[in-house]
């Protein structure tokens, strides 16, 4: 069993769920890809594996040219990398053969980011894959129920707004922080 956190925020919460079952903890990154002049809304992600995963609708409805998408993925590609190589030193996924993984985010809206982390999971043949959140609307949760072997997710508010409000404090997680849960886990994995 292994749990893989989406970073920033998944990584506190994988920590804790890593620390709790006595099993590794890693990261699997996935950036969203923001719509032309509103970062903010998802037109899809893409995730280190190259897995892209679009919302038709929001690129259709909202004429997201080809030129753009291009360049947006590009660009989130490079923020990929150096990621993997601040918190994994620039190591690749490690094997997911046969093990159940435990996928953590700190919450969802869309889901844009964890349905492509799903996808990008798919090919790695894991054992059981799992989605463990602490928030996410209903509709979104349910979809995910239809895409892996099991959701846990604790709140599921039908008047949901954003992830940040069901938190006391949503403060951006450094990385920094990201790497020292990683590093913890890793010596007590050790």
């Amino acid at each position: 069993m292994i749990v893989l956190a989406l970073p920033r925020g998944g990584v506190v919460i994988g920590y804790e769920i890593s620390r709790a079952l006595h099993v590794p903890l890693d990261v699997l990154i996935v950036r969203k890809l923001g719509f032309p002049g509103q970062p903010e809304l998802a037109v899809g992600a893409v995730a280190e594996t190259g897995t892209v995963v679009l919302n038709e609708d929001i690129v259709a409805d909202g004429r997201v040219t080809e030129d753009f998408l291009r360049s947006e993925i590009d660009r989130q590609k490079e923020e990929i990398a150096r990621r993997v190589s601040l918190y994994r030193s620039g190591k690749g996924l490690p094997s997911l053969d046969r093990t159940t993984v435990i996928l953590v985010d700190d919450g969802v809206a869309t889901g844009a980011t964890i349905k492509t982390a799903i996808a990008a999971l798919k090919d790695k043949r894991a054992a059981k894959l799992v989605v463990a959140l602490p928030v996410g609307p209903p509709e979104t949760v349910g979809a995910l129920r239809q895409m892996v072997d099991d959701v846990i997710c604790l709140e599921t508010p039908s008047d949901f707004m954003a992830v940040g409000a069901h938190y006391l404090d949503f403060t951006q997680v450094s990385d920094n922080e990201v790497i020292s849960l990683l590093r913890k886990s890793d010596a007590k994995a050790a």
